[in-house]
């Protein structure tokens, strides 16, 4: 069974605008994403589910290896085409083809609600990690992936209430907007933070980032229940 990635990706490419992302990207966790990884100066990154390479390609700096992995063909083939100098390769985040210890930083943006098997990725990524680097995720906040839908519109004079159900369920679940159609997991926050725990990780940031410029009603909705939140995890050694 498909998840919907082949058939989703020339509208995920539209949808991204280029360099510029969507509004969630663009307006909310780039910036502090982009902060973790200049924080961290790492030296060597992948990228896991990179997609089209855009955040690849914000990564990049003189001197630091970037490389992006994901599973859609069409999507690495748009970020060769869009970067013939970078290091794009098709694969899995739960069978990563790199030796232990091969970067000072794992990047998943955006991708972990993208995978059946999250403790296989998890402990793939932890794997690959140098002593001391670095595990920055991006993800959706999990009441977000919980949600079910509004009884009323958010905004407007009787803005309604985000319902949500079976938050202790993991799941996967259909999800379309502006052409894509792809599969979304949805699991509580406890069973990734387990997870991350059980690979001896340590947590060193911790956010839910609020948007900045854009539109004031998106901004508003934002504010009601954030749609995203983000974790770095260290992995102790030195």
């Amino acid at each position: 069974m498909t998840d919907g990635w082949d058939e989703s990706a020339g509208a995920w490419i539209a949808d991204m605008d280029g360099d510029q992302g969507d509004w969630g990207r663009r307006h909310v966790l780039d910036a502090p994403m982009l902060a973790r990884v200049q924080a961290a100066a790492p030296m060597s990154v992948l990228d896991v589910g990179c997609g089209e390479g855009r955040f690849c390609r914000r990564i990049a700096v003189p001197g630091r290896t970037v490389i992006g992995i994901d599973p859609t063909e069409a999507l690495i083939a748009e970020a060769r085409r869009r970067d013939p100098a970078g290091d794009y390769r098709p694969g899995r985040g739960e069978d990563l083809p790199f030796g232990d210890g091969a970067f000072d930083m794992v990047v998943s943006y955006l991708t972990l609600i993208d995978m059946p098997d999250y403790r296989a990725a998890i402990a793939q990524m932890t794997r690959v990690l140098a002593p001391g680097g670095r595990l920055l995720i991006g993800n959706l906040t999990n009441f977000n992936s919980a949600a079910v839908g509004y009884d009323r519109p958010m905004t407007g004079p009787a803005p309604g209430r985000l319902a949500i159900d079976r938050y202790m369920d993991e799941r996967v679940d259909w999800v379309e907007w502006r052409g894509i159609r792809i599969q979304n997991w949805h699991r509580p926050l406890s069973a990734y933070m387990t997870c991350l725990l059980d690979q001896g990780l340590v947590l060193t940031h911790f956010a839910e980032p609020e948007p900045v410029g854009g539109d004031p009603v998106r901004r508003s909705e934002y504010r009601r229940a954030p749609w995203f939140m983000m974790m770095e995890w260290a992995l102790p050694g030195r």
